[in-house]
């Protein structure tokens, strides 16, 4: 008896395909991370486990400022070698909290926009987010399902052919 394979839509073997190659490839990569503000504390060490593991293997992260996952990003980072470590804020330092104003002047790569700060945070973490994702190869995205404007650069991510894992913390 003779069986029919349906094949998979084309977009899902070349998604498959890509994934593959990333990870049977041993280039350097720049990866960025981005996430939620509010993380749980167990998810903190988390993340910085996976940015200090991936700077280890010596790729570039890419990251914003805020608290939360961005911060453990940075954190991770800056425990291996601050030069693999690009943060961009969505707008001036001046316009960020003291705790991450203390943590963001130990980075070498900060890149400022001060041109946004007359926009509400959400829209210039909206822009930062697309530059952000416009200099990576990968985004990894910790998440809750009502992330909006992360979830939306997952999207955007995806739709420029970056490789996006998604992480949903609920």
């Amino acid at each position: 008896m003779t069986r029919s394979l349906d094949l998979p839509a084309l977009g899902k073997v070349d998604t498959l395909a890509q994934e593959l190659a990333l990870l049977q490839d041993t280039g350097k990569r720049r990866i960025a991370m981005l996430g939620t503000r509010h993380v749980p504390v167990v998810s903190v060490h988390l993340v910085e486990l996976v940015a200090r593991s991936l700077a280890l293997e010596g790729h570039s992260l890419l990251t914003s400022g805020g608290q939360g996952v961005n911060g453990a990003v940075i954190r991770g980072v800056l425990g291996v070698d601050a030069s693999r470590l690009t943060v961009i804020l969505p707008q001036s330092i001046e316009r960020q909290p003291p705790e991450s104003r203390d943590q963001l002047s130990a980075v070498l790569h900060l890149v400022q926009k001060p041109e946004h700060d007359a926009l509400p945070l959400v829209e210039a973490s909206a822009i930062c987010n697309r530059e952000i994702v416009s200099r990576c190869d990968q985004l990894i995205c910790f998440v809750f399902h009502d992330s909006v404007t992360l979830i939306d650069s997952c999207r955007i991510a995806e739709d420029l052919g970056k490789v996006v894992t998604l992480l949903y913390f609920d």
